[in-house]
C-alpha cells in the first residue's frame, strides 16, 4: 500500500524495522530537549503529515520498550488518525514514572500501525440473540 507522506523534519521516513513488524516508529521533532515530569503529559511534535486512503486508519501506540524502562506512555492509546486528518502527527506522551525523562530531538516516541476498518451500520431491534457469554462482563470468568 502506498500512502501519501509530508516529512518536514530532518528525521528518515517511519520504516518498519523487521520484515514481520506491524508498526514503525516515529521520532521527536523539537528544537530542544523536552524534560517531561513525573504524571506530567506533553505534546510531541513528529514533523510528519499523511494522507491515508479512506477504510484505513492509523492507530498511534506506545512503544514497550520506553513503558517498560521508563514508565512512558501515551494518554489516549492507541491514538487514530483519521483518513481525512491533514495536520500534524503529535502524540501525547505521558510519564508515569517517578523520575523525569528527557525528551531528544529524533528520540523514538511511539509506533504506528496502519490499519483497515470498516463503517458500521447500526439495525436497531427489540432484543439480542443469547450468547455462550450473555452479559458477563468485567472479571466473569475469574482468575484461573
Amino acid at each position: 500500500m502506498k500512502i501519501k507522506i509530508v516529512n518536514k523534519s530532518h528525521h528518515n521516513l517511519p520504516a518498519y524495522e523487521t520484515v514481520a513488524s506491524a508498526g514503525m516508529d516515529l521520532r521527536a521533532f523539537i528544537e530542544e530537549p523536552i524534560v517531561l515530569k513525573s504524571l506530567e503529559r506533553t505534546l510531541v511534535p513528529t514533523g510528519l503529515f499523511i494522507e491515508l486512503p479512506v477504510g484505513y486508519e492509523a492507530q498511534i501506540r506506545p512503544r514497550s520498550g520506553l513503558a517498560f524502562k521508563k514508565g512512558i506512555s501515551l494518554v489516549n492509546t492507541p491514538g487514530t488518525i483519521d483518513a481525512d486528518y491533514r495536520g500534524e502527527i503529535k502524540i501525547i506522551l505521558v510519564n508515569l514514572s517517578k523520575d523525569d525523562f528527557v525528551i531528544n530531538d529524533g528520540e523514538r516516541i511511539a509506533q504506528m500501525v496502519i490499519s483497515a476498518h470498516e463503517k458500521a451500520e447500526w439495525m436497531e431491534v427489540e432484543t439480542l440473540n443469547d450468547s455462550e457469554r450473555g452479559a458477563g462482563g468485567f472479571g466473569h470468568t475469574g482468575t484461573k
